[in-house]
């Protein structure tokens, strides 16, 4: 089971990245978050190569939700859908997009779960700066996210494929591997504010 943070203490960064991050002036935070964002765009199209194509449905298997889950833990709800919105508006034109593709949304059998990407990352991040991210209440918060993804991923679907195997096409071979994901991100997550409050305890430095 991931590890959980029974003692932090009562002053706590919101998201992760502020605690292994910090920055206190105005300008020296906005470029942080600048390049945070972007950084995870970054990651997200990176993930989104590890493609496993399946011969019965136009959506690919790929490491994109693992991504957008770790970007709304990590980032939080606002620079976590900021980063999910630039991951959909470059992908419009770079290979962002799974095993390389790109172009935009409404042709894409799959840009309804790239438009959920948004509304998935700032939930896990507004329940994430409310301190599940430290707890096994992230496993919860994930699975919340994912089912925000596929309303509009399935409703998109449903343009493409018959409605009636919407669900056999654009939902039932994924839910093992979010499964996967889900739990490799509840492990990281907790384990990392661990880590961090271990590294703080010992030099005293957390603020």
């Amino acid at each position: 089971m991931p590890m959980t943070i029974r003692s932090l203490p009562e002053i706590q960064p919101d998201a992760l990245v502020d605690a292994i991050f910090p920055a206190d002036a105005q300008n020296a935070r906005l470029i942080r978050d600048i390049a945070l964002v972007v950084g995870f765009t970054l990651l997200t199209a990176m993930l989104a190569q590890i493609k496993i194509p399946l011969g019965f449905t136009p959506v690919p298997i790929t490491g994109q939700t693992l991504a957008v889950m770790l970007t709304g833990a990590a980032l939080g709800s606002r620079r976590g859908a900021a980063a999910m919105t630039l991951y959909l508006l470059a992908g419009a034109w770079l290979p962002f997009f799974a095993g390389g593709d790109s172009g935009f949304i409404w042709e894409l059998a799959s840009g309804g779960y790239i438009i959920g990407f948004i509304p998935a990352a700032y939930l896990v991040g507004f329940l994430s700066e409310r301190g599940w991210d430290r707890r096994v209440w992230i496993i919860l918060a994930m699975l919340l996210g994912n089912i925000v993804l596929y309303i509009p991923g399935l409703i998109q679907l449903s343009i493409f494929v018959p409605e009636a195997n919407v669900f056999e096409i654009g939902l039932y071979p994924f839910i093992l591997g979010d499964l996967i994901k889900i739990y490799l991100a509840a492990l990281i997550l907790p384990s990392a504010w661990w880590l961090i409050q271990w590294s703080r305890s010992r030099s005293g430095t957390w603020k």
